[in-house]
C-alpha cells in the first residue's frame, strides 16, 4: 500500500530543556518515516534546497520525486516549554508542486502556507483518503518572523480525517471541545481528531472516543503530530477501524515521547507502537453527544 505526503521538508533549531539540536525535520519527514515504520511504500511531495541531507530519507527507501530546489529548506527556530513551543520562521522554499499519484491515502500537512490552494483541490479531487493536519494552513508571521497563528476559514468538503490542537481548533471555529469538534464535522470531516496536552478525543458520528497518554516528563514534542496523522492513516488503511486508529497514533505519539529522544531519532519501531496500542484500546472512554 502506499501514502502520498505532501509538506515541507525542513532544517529546525530546537531547544529543550537548555539544550539546543539542529535536526532535519518538518511533516513530511516525519509522516514519511512513521508510515515505512507499517511497511507502507512512501511517495514525498516536498520541496528542500542543496543544504539538505536528502540520503537520510532515500536511505529509508522513500520516494522524493521531483524533491529539490535551488532555494535552501525551509527552517524553524523551536523553542520548546513543556507541551508548549514557540516557532520562528528562519527561511522558506518554494512551493510545493502537484503530481498526479495513485496513493491509498494522502497527507496534507504544510509547515507554512507551501501549498496552494489550486494543488489542494487537486490533492482532494485525486485521493481515496485524505487527512489533513491544517498547522501551516492558519500560521502566519510577524515582523521579526515570528509565527503565531491567525483565524482562517478552510475548505474542509471531501476530507477524512482531520487533527486540530485546541489552539488550532480555536482559528477554525468557535465553541467548546465539543462544539468544536461537531462543527469541523460539519464542514465535511468524517473522523475528527482534538488533541488537549495529553487528552486526545476522535469524534465519529454522535460518538466521541478518548484516550489520555500518561502523565510522564515530556522532551522534544516536534513532529509527535505528524507522527499521531500517520499512523493514524495507515492503521485505518490496514484494519479499517477508527478505534485501533486511534490506539495506534496515540500509541505511536506515547511511544515516541517515552524515547526522549530529538527529532526524527524519536519515531518509534511498529512493535513498540503495536504494544501501547494494544494498553490504550482497553482504556478507551467513549460517550454520546446527543
Amino acid at each position: 500500500m502506499k501514502i502520498a505526503v505532501f509538506a515541507h521538508c525542513s532544517i529546525d533549531t530546537i531547544t529543550v530543556n537548555g539544550g539546543t539540536y539542529e535536526q532535519i525535520g518538518g511533516a513530511a519527514c516525519y509522516c514519511g518515516i512513521t508510515a515505512r515504520q507499517f511497511k507502507f511504500d512512501v511517495e514525498l511531495f516536498t520541496k528542500f534546497g542543496p543544504d539538505f541531507p536528502k540520503q537520510y530519507l532515500s536511505e529509508q527507501k522513500i520516494h522524493l520525486g521531483d524533491a529539490q530546489s535551488k532555494q535552501n529548506t525551509t527552517r524553524f527556530a523551536i523553542s520548546i516549554t513543556g507541551t508548549d513551543r514557540t516557532l520562528k520562521l528562519e527561511n522558506q522554499c518554494e512551493e510545493i508542486e502537484y503530481v498526479k499519484c495513485d496513493a491509498d491515502a494522502h497527507i496534507l500537512s504544510p509547515l507554512y502556507h507551501e501549498i496552494a490552494g489550486s494543488t489542494i483541490q487537486k490533492i482532494k479531487d485525486d485521493s481515496n483518503f485524505l487527512f489533513v493536519d491544517p498547522q501551516g494552513f492558519l500560521r502566519q508571521k510577524d515582523t521579526q518572523n515570528n509565527v503565531y497563528l491567525k483565524k482562517t476559514d478552510l475548505d474542509l468538503s471531501c476530507v477524512n480525517a482531520i487533527k486540530v490542537s485546541t489552539k488550532e481548533a480555536h482559528q477554525m471555529v468557535d465553541g467548546t471541545h465539543d462544539e468544536i469538534m461537531v462543527a469541523l464535522q460539519k464542514k465535511g470531516v468524517e473522523y475528527v481528531v482534538l488533541t488537549d496536552k495529553t487528552d486526545i478525543s476522535l469524534l465519529v458520528k454522535d460518538k466521541v472516543y478518548t484516550i489520555t497518554l500518561p502523565n510522564k516528563r515530556i522532551h522534544d514534542t516536534t513532529g509527535v503530530g505528524d507522527i499521531f496523522c500517520s499512523a493514524f492513516t495507515c492503521t485505518m488503511l490496514k484494519e479499517k477501524d477508527f478505534l485501533w486508529a486511534l490506539c495506534f497514533a496515540g500509541g505511536a505519539v506515547q511511544a515516541a515521547l517515552e524515547s526522549q529522544n530529538v527529532g526524527l531519532q524519536k519515531i518509534p519501531k511498529k512493535s513498540t507502537i503495536q504494544t501501547n496500542a494494544s494498553y490504550f484500546y482497553n482504556l478507551v472512554r467513549f460517550r454520546d453527544l446527543r
